[in-house]
């Protein structure tokens, strides 16, 4: 089962190279969480810069069937008790002391040749920027978020074993106060939007028996609220917020196991200092 988590030599290029193009759109959007900016404008411009730079959307259309139509947008942006998978609007405009989330992902290239991938490969990745000026309190709840991720990234080595990503973030995050969601959790990536392994940010006994290989390709997503863990789903069928109303944050990147430190795919051009 662990040698389906492995990805080729070649096809990590691929995810190399699109990690790299998915974070400097990223971080180019991010900038645009302005008040007085609508979502549905930043959500526009993702889709341009995807497109432009020779990739897809991976989230627009995603999880469509019978019964409902795919996710709408290139962006699941959600904001203050929004955790994930908000739907971008034009009449959805950010406000002075909002935070902001924003989760997107890429096939790329958009020709890859033939098979099943023909259209390429996946990265996924999520930051959560203040709009404005925010309380010393929030900005707390975001950078312990943050850290949680760099935290759960130090322990992508090869020889760990995957319930040490979970347990190091849930070591980390609860003793401060912070409540780490449950029903929504990290996976694999690559091959397509969502892969096993699961990837929880709590300690799950169960992934004892999974040792990280060389080549396999996560993605790692801590998210944090500042009351309970408990999500439930929004009217819309779409947006997942907390049960009680209280703030969150969500960050994540894609990273690839190596036989040494791991290659952390999706790092925006303002975090090369991280690198």
């Amino acid at each position: 089962m662990i040698m389906e988590f492995i990805k080729p030599k070649e096809v990590q290029v691929k995810i190399i190279e699109g990690g790299k193009i998915l974070g400097e759109v990223l971080e180019k959007i991010s900038k645009m969480a302005q008040p007085g900016v609508s979502t549905g404008k930043i959500d526009k411009e993702a889709e341009r810069l995807i497109k432009e730079a020779g990739g897809l959307p991976a989230f627009k259309g995603y999880g469509g069937d019978k019964h409902r139509q795919g996710f709408p947008c290139t962006v699941c942006v959600s904001r203050n008790h929004e955790l994930v998978h908000g739907i971008a609007r034009e009449t959805d405009i950010l406000q002075e002391g909002d935070i902001f989330s924003m989760d997107i992902g890429m096939q790329w290239p958009r020709k890859c040749g033939e098979g099943e991938n023909k259209n390429g490969y996946f990265t996924d990745t999520a930051l959560t920027v203040a709009v404005g000026k925010i309380s010393g309190k929030t900005q707390d709840l975001m950078s312990v978020t943050k850290k949680a991720l760099e935290i759960g990234i130090d322990k992508c080595k090869a020889g760990n074993r995957l319930s040490d990503i979970g347990e190091a973030i849930q070591d980390y995050v609860e003793p401060k106060g912070y409540g780490i969601v449950r029903d929504l959790i990290g996976h694999g990536v690559g091959y397509h939007v969502h892969e096993e392994p699961r990837v929880p940010n709590f300690y799950d006994s169960s992934l004892r028996r999974i040792i990280l290989k060389p080549g396999m390709v996560l993605a790692l997503e801590p998210m944090v609220t500042m009351g309970d863990y408990e999500v439930i789903t929004a009217e819309d069928d779409w947006t997942i917020e907390t049960a009680d109303k209280s703030l969150c944050a969500h960050f994540e990147h894609t990273v690839i196991i190596t036989d040494g430190e791991p290659i952390v795919v999706t790092r925006r051009p303002s975090e090369k200092n991280l690198i």
